[in-house]
């Protein structure tokens, strides 16, 4: 089994991968696509160690990309972020995802080595991530905006 997925062919797949990835690249709504397809098959799926972690961020990181509110990223990792879901989407693998949890260890070999290429860059988008404001959520329409717990102190002159 070690034979199927080694470092050597999770690199090969992921190379593959990333080719397939220029095509779509700068098309916003093949990228979503891909990215929905992610977050539905990961949903239910048990994730190992750093992966807990970062491949929130890395779909974060895609849209975040894909909207255009962050790009400074280099297109390596972009092409390994967008590489590595486009495998774990592939309907046919080197493991069968029907085999439980065997069939998941190679879509973990490839993901864990697009992490390899872009933690720096991940690191970078989390401070970016953590720097930006809080956007408010806006009062929905007929409702009243929620005032704030203290009231303001009036800076017109008391008589």
């Amino acid at each position: 089994m070690s034979e199927i997925v080694n470092t050597e062919k999770a690199q090969e797949v992921l190379n593959s991968e990333m080719e397939n990835a220029k095509s779509i690249i700068d098309n916003p709504e093949e990228l979503q696509n891909v990215l929905n397809q992610v977050e539905a098959k990961l949903a239910g799926l048990p994730v190992l160690g750093n992966l807990v972690n970062d491949l929130p961020v890395m779909v974060d990181l895609l849209q975040n990309y894909i909207s255009k509110k962050y790009t400074a990223i280099s297109p390596k990792v972009i092409l390994s972020v967008v590489g590595a879901f486009l495998y774990i989407i592939k309907k046919k693998d080197l493991l069968p995802d029907s085999i439980p949890f065997i069939g998941m260890l190679d879509d973990i070999a490839v993901v864990a080595l697009a992490l390899q290429i872009t933690k720096p860059e991940l690191k970078a988008f989390t401070d970016w991530k953590v720097s930006q404001p809080q956007e408010r959520a806006l009062p929905q329409e007929g409702t009243e905006p929620q005032q704030d717990a203290q009231p303001r102190e009036s800076t017109e002159p008391q008589a």
